[in-house]
């Protein structure tokens, strides 16, 4: 869940905006799903953001080695033109996901920890890396209509340059079936001492397992964006 653009010195969470949404939900949200893989199974995905003037590329695979387990790998690089010259960040982020409640219909609920390092290149004052973690719950209601509501708690940690920093993060999300091949996503998000982030897209399944998505999303005085593909088998 990226619920959390880059200035000179960058806030907390920008390792994880910059791997979001791969370490945190299924594409186009930022807000996760209580869900899992099934055992043995694998995902694949790849997709462009963007953040005000900060854009960015992604790629990321997903494994359950057991059941109601699942664990992430994400790498992403991105150039923040709001800088001068342009700031150039690399990252790298893991997740494990633990969902033991897990239903086709009522309540599903599990945990998320989250850990990201981004190379953070300013051109002009070096190179500093920026280490992230954090700690989600994450709880969905599955309708028998189709409909999926979404709602994360937490708490993000971040350590750059010397100096440490935390937040407490929300996020709310709901998944609106349109046929069997179509969901328009909602969302809200937000962190602690910040107005929320609000987020709208669209998810489609051309062939089975495979989904494109997009969403466009603004606050905070900023808009933002993804487009990605995926792939799950």
């Amino acid at each position: 869940m990226s619920i959390t653009s880059c200035t000179t010195k960058l806030s907390a969470l920008t390792a994880l905006l910059l791997l979001a949404p791969f370490a945190h939900a299924e594409r186009p949200m930022a807000v996760d799903d209580a869900g899992t893989l099934e055992r043995g199974g694998y995902k694949l995905e790849a997709g462009w953001s963007k953040d005000d003037r900060e854009r960015g590329l992604e790629v990321a695979a997903g494994w359950g080695p057991v059941e109601n387990v699942e664990v992430e790998l994400a790498f992403g690089q991105a150039r923040d033109r709001g800088t001068d010259p342009s700031t150039r960040l690399n990252g790298i982020g893991f997740a494990a996901k633990w969902v033991p409640l897990q239903a086709e219909t009522g309540l599903s609920a599990g945990l998320k920890l989250e850990l990201g390092r981004t190379r953070i290149d300013e051109r002009v004052d070096g190179t500093h890396t920026e280490r992230t973690q954090a700690l989600l719950g994450l709880a969905s209601w599955r309708f028998e209509s189709g409909h999926i509501l979404h709602f994360n708690a937490g708490r993000e940690w971040s350590r750059y340059r010397g100096e440490r920093e935390h937040a407490n993060v929300w996020g709310l999300g709901f998944e609106q079936p349109v046929g069997e091949t179509v969901q328009i996503t909602l969302e809200v998000f937000g962190t602690e001492g910040a107005r929320p982030d609000r987020q709208i897209g669209v998810r489609w399944e051309v062939a089975e397992g495979l989904k494109l998505s997009a969403a466009v999303g603004r606050g905070n005085e900023r808009s933002f964006a993804n487009a990605g593909v995926a792939w799950e088998f």
